[in-house]
């Protein structure tokens, strides 16, 4: 059944009640006594009909007064005029009756005899002064702030009997809907929030003298892990730091309140758990083994509530708790049996319901018509089990928190690759159609050489190519080479053009946003792991390149350094980012040891090789904090230097850790222990491919004095850097997601709570300070959808500084994402923004990510594929990009399989 909300004038989203408009419409024909001549009912479910074609499926905030607007419209349309009147009437009047109840409760309040419910149920009266003075002890350090509005706009939810609890509602839905004249009023919100939480959990007890007693009660739950009572809980408790909770906007705020803090097992359930004890659990979860962990955990615990660095969304979830499935991200391959594919389905299922994404390789599995020759049958091919894949992950729900997120991976040489690109169509016979999943493409370089010169591309299935799978750089090429010449004697070959199948792979992938483009070699042949077998595919999200077997399923764990904190007074703070980089290596190589294994090939796995991935987010904010535009060279240079930072730290966090705790266990005969570092790799990637990458291949670290110190201490982790799309975790950081451009500068965010704006705090400090900054200027900005390219008298060199996503060209995406990748072992999760819809262009854009070294994009977002609503009665722009999956929409951030 649809449901849907409706945003009431309060701000507050309620289900929306057609037996409302049903009843409303009965007492207009009952009026005029026309309850034979036309059916309430018939009538409110016609306009049901108009609010889901006009609103619901153009993903449009619905108002109540929308509502009512589409029904004086219906009854015209039905010719009912004389109804339509009444209806008009009716409304009317009952706006009359909410003025009149205004003037009175105003009129209440002036002669203080306005009275409200308090929390023992008891009648008091309404103290204004007792909330103007809440208002103002939270706002102490805010500027920009109007009491005046903040009290009437509370006002408008007045009425008789009103509870203090639904006051508290009211007084943070006013500051709400004042958003959008300054972000501090986003910290204002969050702080009514958390302070009302606050009173509730702790009553007359502080934050730290009742750490003790959530702890005790979190293990008479029987969801925090009973170690927790053996740290020593005093020192702990006075580390906790509740000032840190003015950290937080609006955004953050509201969504680990919906999804992070802990809650009772018991119905109701209820949130008990406070910010700062949920940071300062994560860390005494994280810090478990250490040799002395107080003093481990509240290091990891001031990382954390600063937002210096958050880790991924399993590990807040379930570190400290008594199931510590704390790994984001899986990969393994399948195996070509009918028993070899059942098994991976039974993983996956396992894999998916503890909370993690599942990147799976399906180029093993033969193709359709290939022979079986335990039946001498035909083989029906990949399509008809990914299907069986689609299904696991639709019925698999993580951990009751969300669907299972599955991406199936398939190499272009494969026989069904030409249906595999189909797997998203929305035509077409159904059965052969996989809308759950994510498909991607794991491109070898000998193909986009074929794309290049217009040759053509054999196919094969991969029983009748043994070593093909495996096989990658110059050893896949004469692999490849020799199938073609015995093309003839292989039965189930087929010859097309290149070209034919890059065509259908980007019509699809813009038609869909499917599939990922990801590219082989680099990833093989830049693996610090080349020694140990091949890598098969990427993740979810397409920033983990790891190897899987048969017997090693991949595992990586990730966490996000906050570039947005690393930023003081307009340049890095090279110290700050070491300190922070160190600190979550040793969280992150905690989290092998602790982590719950659903299945033994990822303990194998993780035992092995120990690999992380340290990314990183709020790139955008720093490049506003330091005053370099996206689209420009400087931005470039800047992801150059910023990624060879952390990179440098992040590998020398790993060596040290393995002179204290030991190398990783397949270490001899890793790259690493061959002197090579990932900027190294370039070359090789140049010698087998045979074309010189389009990046440069400068340093300005002492990287022989880290190859040296590798060299003699080894490495703890055989990977250690990847970039994941941060979604979650930037909201509650207040930064822009991951590495990617900022979405939009003013937007409406909805969730179960209400709606509410979302605004780039930046532009509104730079038009404040040249006095444009006003109710206008906000009014403007938001008729052009959030960007500023068209509002009069916003200087040049501002509205450069602050185009948005589909402002910015993508070769600058792709530019900075080659500069970031020579540093980075593993992969960068990188989204390609597009506004056009030109073939070429398309084909242009991945044709350079291919020549600057890439080894993996994301998805395609197109603004042809875009839609752009406003909100009624907000009157914000909102953009919806339909073809994406709502789990990984970047204005709707709710995919937690990565971060």
């Amino acid at each position: 059944m649809l449901t849907y909300k409706v945003k009431k004038r309060n701000g507050e989203l309620v289900d929306f009640n057609l037996s409302k408009i049903e009843l409303a419409i009965d007492r207009a024909l009952t009026a005029l006594d026309y309850t034979g001549k036309y059916s309430a009912k018939e009538i409110a479910l016609a306009v049901e009909n108009k609010v889901i074609v006009d609103f619901v499926t153009k993903d449009k905030a619905l108002s109540v007064e929308d509502v009512q607007d589409l029904t004086e419209k219906e009854l015209m349309a039905l010719g009912a005029y004389d109804v339509a009147k009444a209806y008009i009437l009716y409304r009317s009047e009952h706006q009359k009756q909410r003025e009149l109840k205004k003037d009175w409760i105003n009129q209440e309040i002036k002669n203080n005899s306005f009275k409200i419910n308090n929390e023992k149920g008891e009648l008091e009266f309404y103290n204004e002064t007792f909330w103007r003075e809440k208002i103002s002890n939270l706002a102490i350090d805010l500027n920009y702030i109007d009491l005046d509005t903040i009290i009437v706009g509370m006002r408008q939810s007045l009425y008789e009997g009103i509870t203090t609890k639904e006051l508290n509602k009211a007084l943070i839905n006013s500051v709400i809907a004042l958003i959008e004249r300054h972000y501090n009023y986003s910290y204002l919100a969050s702080r009514l929030l958390l302070n009302d939480l606050s009173l509730e959990i702790l009553g007359d007890k502080t934050l730290n003298n009742a750490f003790a007693d959530y702890i005790k009660k979190g293990i008479e739950y029987e969801l925090l892990d009973p170690e927790l009572a053996n740290f020593n809980l005093e020192i702990i408790a006075g580390a906790l730091k509740a000032e840190r909770d003015n950290n937080f906007q609006f955004l953050g705020a509201q969504t680990i309140y919906d999804r992070y803090l802990l809650k009772t097992p018991f119905q109701p359930r209820q949130v008990f758990e406070l910010p700062q004890w949920m940071w300062m659990r994560i860390a005494m979860g994280l810090a478990l083994k250490e040799d002395k962990r107080e003093e481990r955990a509240i290091e990891f615990y001031n990382t954390m509530s600063e937002f210096l660095l958050i880790p991924s969304t399993p590990t807040l979830f379930n570190s400290g708790t008594t199931h510590s499935q704390l790994s984001s991200c899986y990969l393994n391959s399948v195996e070509d049996s009918l028993s070899g594919i059942f098994k991976s389905f039974s993983d996956v299922a396992s894999l998916s319901k503890w909370s993690g994404g599942v990147g799976t390789d399906w180029t093993n599995v033969r193709a359709m018509g290939s022979k079986i020759k335990g039946t001498n049958g035909d083989s029906q091919g990949i399509i008809p089990f990914i299907k069986i894949f689609n299904d696991i992950a639709v019925a698999v729900n993580q951990g009751g928190k969300r669907r299972g997120a599955l991406a199936a991976y398939l190499e272009p040489w494969h026989k069904d690759i030409e249906e595999f690109l189909e797997l998203k169509k929305n035509t077409g016979d159904e059965r052969r159609r996989a809308h759950d999943i994510h498909p991607a493409v794991w491109i070898p370089d000998l193909f986009m050489k074929r794309v290049i010169a217009d040759g053509e591309w054999t196919l094969f299935s991969p029983d009748e190519v043994p070593g093909l799978h495996e096989a990658y750089g110059k050893n896949f090429e004469h692999k490849y080479l020799d199938y073609e010449l015995n093309a003839t004697n292989i039965h189930s070959s087929k010859t097309i053009k290149a070209r034919d199948l890059w065509r259908k792979m980007l019509t699809m992938l813009f038609e869909t946003g499917h599939p990922w483009i990801t590219f082989k070699d680099p990833c093989n042949l830049r693996s610090p792991q080349d020694h140990v077998g091949t890598v098969h595919n990427s993740n979810l999200c397409t920033e983990i390149t790891l190897n899987n077997s048969k017997n090693e399923v991949a595992v990586c764990n990730l966490a996000s350094l906050n570039l947005t904190k690393m930023v003081v007074a307009g340049k890095l703070d090279n110290e700050l980012i070491k300190k922070t980089v160190r600190i979550g290596m040793r969280m992150l190589d905690n989290v092998i040891d602790i982590n719950y294994y659903s299945i033994p090939e990822t303990e194998k796995s993780n035992s092995l090789h120990r690999p992380v991935g340290l990314g990183l987010m709020g790139y955008h904010d720093a490049l506003y904090q330091i005053g370099i535009n996206f689209a420009s060279e400087a931005n470039v240079a800047f992801a150059d230097k910023s990624m060879e930072l952390i990179s440098y730290y992040a590998y020398e966090a790993s060596s040290d850790l393995a002179l204290e705790r030991g190398s990783y266990q397949s270490y001899p005969g890793s790259k690493w222990s061959r002197g090579l570092m990932p900027l190294d790799t370039l070359q090789l990637l140049e010698d087998e491919r045979g074309v010189k990458l389009s990046v440069n291949k400068n340093s300005s670290l002492d990287w022989d004095a880290l190859r040296t110190k590798i060299k003699t201490q080894g490495m703890r982790n055989s990977n250690c850097l990847a970039i994941a799309p941060t979604a979650t975790i930037s909201n509650i950081a207040g930064s822009v997601p991951c590495v990617e451009p900022i979405f939009k500068n003013i937007y409406s965010k909805e969730n179960m709570s209400g709606s509410f704006t979302v605004i780039n705090r930046y532009l509104v400090d730079d038009l404040l300070t040249i006095g444009l900054w006003n109710k206008e200027m906000v009014d403007l900005i938001k008729y052009h959808n959030g960007s500023v390219l068209g509002v009069p008298n916003i200087p040049v060199e501002i509205k450069n500084k602050y185009r948005e996503t589909f402002e910015i060209e993508a070769k600058w995406v792709i530019a900075a994402a080659a500069a970031r990748g020579k540093w980075i072992d593993q992969s960068a999760s990188t989204n390609i923004f597009i506004s056009g819809s030109s073939g070429k262009e398309l084909s242009d854009l991945y044709v350079s990510a291919w020549e600057t070294g890439l080894k993996t994009t994301y998805y395609l977002r197109t603004l042809a594929a875009s839609q752009i609503s406003k909100t009624i009665e907000v009157e914000i722009p909102k953009v919806i990009l339909e073809e994406a999956p709502k789990a990984c929409l970047i204005n709707n951030p709710d995919c937690e399989a990565c971060q």
